[in-house]
């Protein structure tokens, strides 16, 4: 593993993959230690507060990656319909069109929800928040908007959850179809 800022990005994507695949509580650390190469001692250096340090560097991570390719096109776009376009792309992209499972849902649905609610509950609130704003600068009334978005960031994490029960990506990429479809946009 390199070290500096695009060692530490390799690293965290590493243990995020654990956190997806075992859950917080199943993401021992021989599992982390065997996914990122790294011996105990290692890790602790990169995370001195073990696994919580790791799993808030997993979902800062995570933020930072949905700020620059979701929420800030939905605020910023000039046209408000590109930058949800943009973010219907970016989401199939980000979810691997369904077979990807949304990590910061999981932990919202897990014992991890407590220890982590503030970063769960900012991630979802502005994903919907920023929908709703770009919602309301393509005409859309406030109370419908902010409904919408919420429905849409529902179902996006529905849909989710069905490919992963079912084992069918197609399930998330109807489901999107559907969305772009709800929100007056071109398909993903």
């Amino acid at each position: 593993m390199r070290k500096g800022a695009a060692g530490r990005d390799e690293l965290i994507t590493a243990i995020a993959e654990v956190f997806r695949a075992h859950g917080y509580a199943g993401a021992s650390l021989s599992l982390i230690t065997k996914a990122t190469g790294l011996g105990k001692g290692s890790l602790y250096n990169f995370f001195p507060g073990g696994k919580d340090e790791m799993a808030t560097a997993v979902l800062a991570h995570i933020d930072r990656w949905f700020e620059d390719e979701v929420f800030s096109p939905l605020r910023e776009m000039k046209d408000p319909r590109e930058g949800i376009e943009r973010m219907l792309a970016a989401t199939d992209a980000y979810f691997h069109s369904g077979r990807r499972v949304c990590l910061v849902g999981a932990f919202a649905l897990d014992d991890a929800r407590d220890r982590f609610a503030i970063e769960i509950s900012s991630y979802f609130g502005r994903w919907v928040t920023d929908l709703a704003g770009a919602l309301r600068r393509a005409g859309r009334p406030e109370t419908e908007a902010r409904r919408l978005a919420e429905e849409c960031v529902a179902g996006i994490q529905g849909a989710l959850t069905l490919a992963r029960a079912f084992d069918d990506p197609a399930v998330f990429s109807r489901t999107m179809t559907n969305i772009s479809e709800r929100l007056g946009v071109a398909g993903t």
